[in-house]
Formats: structure tokens, sequence, C-alpha cells
């Protein structure tokens, strides 16, 4: 979500349906700081270990480590030990992606 459009250039990414959000706040920091650019592939099925950013149906959106993920549930670890790991139940899921480049 945000006021406006930007491009930038990346790397070769075979997806169409990848997009570019900013980093806001510290809950990745030292990997992810506030101001870099993430770009997040929706069709990239995210596994066990990789980055991600989630969205909650509140609305709340988050970068942090995918722990696990059952039919149930998905556990998220962040790398900054000032922030606790997450557990959300699936129905509070509203879009979870997979990050596949980084600009810092």
């Amino acid at each position: 979500m945000g006021g406006g459009w930007d491009q930038i250039r990346f790397p070769r990414v075979d997806d169409e349906n990848a997009y570019a959000l900013e980093v806001t706040g510290d809950s990745m920091a030292p990997l992810y700081r506030d101001g870099d650019i993430l770009i997040v592939s929706p069709n990239a099925a995210p596994r066990k270990g990789d980055r991600v950013v989630l969205r909650t149906t509140d609305g709340e959106v988050m970068a942090k480590v995918l722990a696990r993920r059952t039919t149930k549930t998905i556990e998220l670890a962040s790398l900054n030990p000032d922030h606790p790991n997450l557990v959300f139940p699936m129905e509070r899921i509203d879009w979870i992606a997979r990050i596949i480049w980084t600009s810092q």
C-alpha cells in the first residue's frame, strides 16, 4: 500500500507478477533495513527457510523468515532478536510472497 508507483531496475525475473516493496521498520535488521527495496514473487511457492513478505487479514504486512508451514498455521521467524517469532492460523493470512531480490 502506498501513495504512488515508481519503477526500479532489477535482475531478470521470470514472474510477470513480481513487484517491489520498500522496507519500513527494523524487524529484519540487520539483514533488511529501513528503505531497502524487496522484490517479491507471489507465484514462487515459499519453502521453509525462505525470506517472505506476508499480509494478514488485518492489513499488517511483515518481512520474516518462513520457519514452518502446516495446513493450519504459518510460523515466522525474525532475524532481529528484539522481535519475537510469530504463529498465525491460515485463516488470518491474506497473502504470502517469497522475496526473490533485494536492493540495499
